[in-house]
This record gives C-alpha cells, structure tokens and sequence, in this order.
C-alpha cells in the first residue's frame, strides 16, 4: 500500500466501539483495562474479604498472560495520553500528526501525507 509506505509508524488509539480498519504497528484499546477489571469483578459477593480473595485467585489462575494483558492495557492508556489523544478514534502517524474521527487507516495516511507534501 503506497499510503503505508511513507509513514513510518502509525498508532490506532480507540476503544472497543469504535472499530478502526486497517493495518497500523500499534492499536491502543483505551477500554480495554476496564474491561479486564469488568472480568476480574464478575459476580464478586458482597463481603469484601470474600470478594478480595476471589480477585486473587482470579489473578493468580490468569498468571503471566493475565498480567501481560493487564500491563498491555494501562501502557495503551499511557501512551494515548503521553502522544495527547483527545478524543477517539485517532489515527497517529509517526507520534506527530494525528487524524480524529477517521476509522479507516489507509485514508488518515493518505490525509497525514498530503498535508506533509504541502508543508515545507
């Protein structure tokens, strides 16, 4: 793809309702932390003792995938907010130029390249 080729690195920041299509060398899912965190409290009792240790165990059976998941999601929310993301979806383009309300990648690299060849 022509577009693809001139950017570098390009970064899809969205959540889980707004789908973005196409290819990009990151997608971060900005509600994907909560939705671990909906797994992990599922059908939890009322008595907090009881509901802690249940979320321990919870942790402890998902282990190191778990914890990559988990990681993989607050690092997505980090870097959203350390790029500047305002709104979703976003399109990012080298962590320089970012293209809102698209949802379609190829189209947002066509957009990003077209201001760059009319920028000195």
């Amino acid at each position: 793809m022509a577009t693809r080729a001139a950017a570098s690195e390009v970064w899809v920041v969205t959540d889980s309702h707004h789908p973005v299509l196409g290819q990009a060398d990151r997608h971060l899912i900005l509600d994907a932390a909560a939705v671990l965190e909906a797994e992990l409290a599922d059908n939890l009792p009322t008595d907090p003792e009881r509901a802690s240790a249940i979320v321990q165990q919870r942790l402890k059976l998902g282990g190191t995938d778990l914890q990559r998941r988990i990681g993989t999601a607050y690092q997505g929310i980090a870097d959203a907010w350390s790029l500047g993301v305002t709104k979703i979806p976003a399109i990012v383009v080298d962590r320089r130029y970012v293209v809102y309300g698209e949802t379609d990648v190829a189209r947002a690299v066509a957009r990003i390249d077209q201001y760059r060849r009319t920028q000195p």
